[in-house]
């Protein structure tokens, strides 16, 4: 064991978290487990994902679909059931129609046909209506829906339809990895051992904190804001009280702007914090309800289901991939929530991937230059149009400076009374513009379709430079 030790740590192949350190000697202390395959006889080895989120799950069921059998890794010993993203964009949706999840989530969901731009000081109103881009998709309107329901529901079809083809850990996560030409051997760490895993690929769709980022030794470039975002979620009928309220809306207020959307349990709201503040202070009950009397006063005190509070970053990785691993969503980018591209863009990269991970074992398509590509078009996507994107609108919506404020409520008064305008921006806002760059195509319909369905799997994976 110490021999072998003495290996990986000069091995230049080996890739290990500065910060996992301590997990690690305790693993390279014991026995490293290689138990019985699951996937032994199989055309390949299967493909480890590390992080079973959005981006993870629609990645798993891409690749089960096509016959690819994948390891998928939660390191809670539940799914999370906490608030984070909850709107799923049109391109999103149609994505998980075709790996077979959207009918359930859309039942369990609320459908956003409509969504608001409003000025508190003048009471101006300036509302898009998704239909205009209904002739551009199959779903034009947003669906509020907890991340955490997607998640389970494609947790079920997994182990439902596709049992052969997938093995979730639960409790388990990647603890490090060595790469060699014929595939990636990588050591997945419960609370009982470590076991070795040969895979022929490794994707880290683990999060901003991603351990595969940091096994690669891959920078994360960008900065945090100084403020946070305080969530409230309540079950106060703002529809009541608002004159025809969507269910999705951005408000500048001269004093504190802040985001109402209604998810399909409750009504959520995302207000900013004083960097001079302290979390006790913020997530105090009597700081929660001044933010909200401030929203709508009345006589009685909320009923707050929930509160939390974030860091914001804007932050992207110098490169999405290493050798035979790569990242796909918050592992390798992150930026503000207003607009609700986050989580929707680590879908689309996980389809991405999805797609050249199918090509690579179906075709013999060389992976360096398929993850090059990858790394090309969705990086390079993320640092410019996304980051641009979601930092202007948070610096236009925090703005108190009078001509600021009426400057940009004329310019959304403007679009929304021009239909072809508003087709433009609903198009940027649904992220179908986006998609289309992003991924080359005219239309989205084109990366949708799955024709290497039917085709086998090769026996082996070509080499490629590491």
């Amino acid at each position: 064991l110490k021999h072998l030790t003495e290996q990986r740590r000069l091995s230049p192949r080996f890739a290990m978290a500065q910060h996992n350190s301590a997990a690690m000697t305790v693993a390279m202390a014991g026995d490293v487990q290689q138990v019985a395959n699951k996937f032994a006889g199989m055309a390949c080895k299967p493909v480890v994902i590390s992080g079973h989120g959005p981006a993870g799950t629609v990645l798993a069921l891409y690749l089960v679909k096509h016959g690819i059998p994948v390891v998928l890794l939660e390191k809670d010993s539940q799914l999370p059931r906490d608030l984070r993203a909850s709107t799923f964009h049109p391109p999103t949706l149609e994505m998980m129609e075709v790996v077979g999840i959207v009918e359930e989530c859309i039942a369990k969901g609320l459908r956003v046909d409509r969504y608001q731009y409003r000025d508190r000081r003048t009471g101006e109103v300036a509302e898009f209506d998704m239909g205009c881009i209904a002739d551009e998709t199959k779903f034009p309107f947003r669906l509020q829906l907890e991340q955490w329901e997607m998640v389970l529901a494609g947790h079920k079809k997994l182990n439902r339809d596709f049992p052969d083809l997938v093995d979730i850990r639960m409790g388990a996560r990647l603890n490090w990895l060595e790469q060699h030409d014929s595939g990636v051997t990588a050591y997945i760490e419960t609370a009982m051992r470590v076991e070795g895993i040969e895979a022929s690929f490794v994707v880290g769709a683990d999060g901003a904190s991603s351990t595969v980022r940091k096994l690669l030794n891959i920078p994360f470039s960008g900065f945090t804001y100084d403020e946070r975002f305080l969530v409230v979620s309540t079950q106060f009928r703002f529809e009541d009280v608002f004159d025809n309220l969507s269910y999705v809306n951005y408000i500048a207020d001269p004093d504190e702007w802040c985001v109402i959307l209604k998810t399909d349990k409750s009504w959520r709201v995302l207000f900013p914090t004083s960097p001079t503040q302290s979390v006790e202070e913020i997530l105090s009950p009597e700081h929660v309800q001044k933010r909200l009397q401030h929203l709508w006063s009345k006589d009685t005190p909320y009923a707050v289901e929930h509160a939390g509070m974030y860091a914001v970053h804007q932050r992207v990785a110098e490169k999405y991939y290493s050798g035979r691993a790569v990242m796909v969503g918050d592992a390798c980018h992150v930026h503000n929530p207003l607009g609700g591209m986050g989580m929707n863009g680590g879908v689309h990269d996980a389809w991405c991937v999805a797609q050249k991970l199918v090509r690579i074992l179906k075709q013999g398509a060389d992976f360096t230059s398929e993850f090059e590509d990858y790394d090309n078009h969705r990086r390079l996507l993320s640092q410019g149009f996304i980051q641009q994107h979601t930092i202007q609108n948070k610096a236009l919506m925090e703005s108190t400076d009078p001509d600021v404020q009426k400057k940009r409520q004329a310019d959304f008064m403007a679009k929304a009374s021009n239909p072809a305008a508003a087709k433009e921006f609903v198009m940027e806002r649904a992220m179908l513009k986006l998609l289309r760059t992003g991924f080359k195509v005219e239309h989205q319909s084109q990366l949708l379709q799955t024709p290497l369905l039917s085709a086998p799997i090769l026996a082996q994976t070509p080499a490629s430079r590491l």
